[in-house]
């Protein structure tokens, strides 16, 4: 069946979460990059937890929780300043720089183009708009209308309903892995933008494409309309 659509995760996948590491090393020098990947990880981990407990918090609230904490795991001081700083800095995360290009690229194919994302409405509203790509998508999607983060159905199921289309009519674009596996069991085709070199997750899922940047995306996409079109044409 053809890609219609296409939806992207946001933050690691269109806005650089490592890119704090910056400000965090000289906050914290020479703790910077082990903040930056702990913050990051303990995030997704109380999405995790709070989804499978029904405790719901906004993104912006599990972020905080999750820098507070690795705070203390790392022995840092964490002044009200310096969370204000990191949590201003993360409101307004830049994105990779083929992006905007290629998702403009990709809206002149005439895909609908869509955010899913984690992020709570002001925060993806504020990156968006930071990154200069409010023109581009159709549909700006957040779990907090479910209140469930990925990798729940009922977040993945965001994309179908706003979208009017069948979930295997639609791309999912991640750079997390766990999250493209999400979305394969859940039925969407799946593209991996696998920006670290990480190794596949044991976990019976194979994207359907994958790339380190979206300019791969990019290719994935015209491959797969060339390949249509050919199937199309008479013998």
């Amino acid at each position: 069946m053809p890609i219609r659509a296409i939806v992207f995760d946001a933050y690691g996948t269109l806005f650089d979460v490592y890119s704090i590491g910056a400000l965090a090393e000289r906050l914290f020098p020479g703790k910077g990059a082990a903040l930056a990947e702990l913050w990051r990880d303990k995030q997704i981990e109380y999405t995790r937890l709070r989804t499978m407990c029904s405790t719901y918090k906004p993104f912006w609230e599990v972020t905080q929780d999750a820098l507070v904490f690795s705070c203390r795991k790392l022995k840092l001081d964490l002044t009200l300043d310096a969370q204000n700083q990191l949590m201003g800095q993360y409101a307004k995360l830049p994105a990779f720089p083929e992006n905007l290009p290629v998702l403009q690229e990709l809206k002149s194919m005439g895909m609908k183009l869509a955010i899913l994302s984690n992020g709570n409405p002001d925060m993806l509203d504020a990156a968006v708009q930071a990154a200069g790509m409010n023109e581009v998508f159709n549909h700006i999607l957040s779990v907090d209308a479910v209140r469930k983060f990925k990798t729940a159905p009922e977040a993945y199921q965001l994309g179908p309903d706003i979208l009017g289309l069948a979930a295997k009519d639609i791309l999912f674009v991640s750079s997390n892995c766990w999250d493209v596996c999400g979305a394969g069991w859940f039925g969407y085709k799946t593209f991996w933008v696998n920006r670290a070199g990480a190794p596949l997750e044991e976990l019976g899922v194979t994207p359907h494409g994958q790339g380190t940047t979206l300019t791969d995306l990019r290719a994935f996409v015209e491959q797969d309309r060339n390949e249509l079109q050919s199937q199309a044409r008479p013998a």
